[in-house]
């Protein structure tokens, strides 16, 4: 079993460039404003979430295409042929971020065909985020121990809360799975096989100063409890306080201090 606690968590999904322009007051529509400063930083949601879980102490990897320089257009996404390359012993945990989905489908099944003799403790725990409102990631659903429904996407399924979103959009995972949203300023529900809604609410900082990636911090933060054993109250609150002080600083270096929380 200990063996077993030291294995890596996989993400899979998009690196790319972040520019970032830092202004005085977020811009009116229509208005000039001048940048007090940029950055180059680099994001996408699976290597944010890496960044994440490695900051908080988390052993991981991520699983992506990457450019030979700082620019480059039109880099495939993973698919399954790529992924049949990886060791799936090295792993205790893969978390897919919602892209090119039946390619993704596709990978998971191969994990599960991994997972199927071992016993229950010893198997890949599987995680997906649908995040976009593209129709084709919903195929996803059904595919995650833990499947992560963003705000958007709740909303345009009709949902006005994330307690509600859960309660609507539960029919569509496998047996068994839990189903995580958050909603910014709110905090954010999860909802598991036992139908009791959980709730952490937000933990906002003294002054709001950068808000890109907090959903991937919040995630990372959820998988990074979990996968250490926690419960599933303490991993949405957890992600909501690691999430809240992110949007506190620029960047995610900050995040490291966090670990002992």
């Amino acid at each position: 079993m200990e063996e077993y606690k030291k294995k890596k968590i996989l993400c899979v999904g998009l690196v790319c460039l972040d520019i970032i322009n830092v202004v005085e007051k977020y811009p009116e529509e229509d208005t000039d404003s001048r940048c007090l400063s940029q950055r180059w930083q680099r994001g996408g949601n699976a290597s944010n979430s890496c960044t994440v879980l490695s900051l908080l102490g988390a052993p991981c990897a991520f699983m992506g295409s990457l450019s030979s320089g700082y620019v480059a257009e039109n880099l495939p996404d993973v698919n399954a042929e790529d992924f049949s390359k990886v060791d799936l012993h090295q792993f205790k945990w893969i978390h897919w971020e919602g892209r090119n989905a039946a390619q993704q489908v596709q990978m998971i099944q191969q994990v599960e065909l991994f997972n199927r003799p071992l016993p229950p403790q010893e198997r890949i725990m599987l995680s997906v985020e649908i995040e976009k409102t593209r129709e084709p990631l919903y195929q996803l659903f059904p595919h995650g121990d833990l499947v992560f429904v963003s705000k958007d996407v709740a909303r345009h399924f009709g949902f006005q809360s994330a307690g509600a979103a859960l309660k609507g959009l539960y029919s569509r995972v496998k047996q068994g799975a839990v189903l995580v949203c958050a909603w910014a300023e709110e905090g954010a529900d999860a909802l598991g096989p036992d139908g009791v809604v959980l709730h952490s609410g937000a933990f906002p900082p003294e002054t709001l100063v950068d808000t890109l990636g907090a959903g991937d911090t919040f995630n990372s933060a959820v998988i990074y409890t979990l996968s250490n054993g926690g419960s599933l109250q303490d991993a949405l609150t957890f992600g909501c306080r690691v999430a809240g002080r992110k949007c506190g600083f620029h960047g995610y270096d900050g995040i490291a201090e966090m670990s002992a929380l």
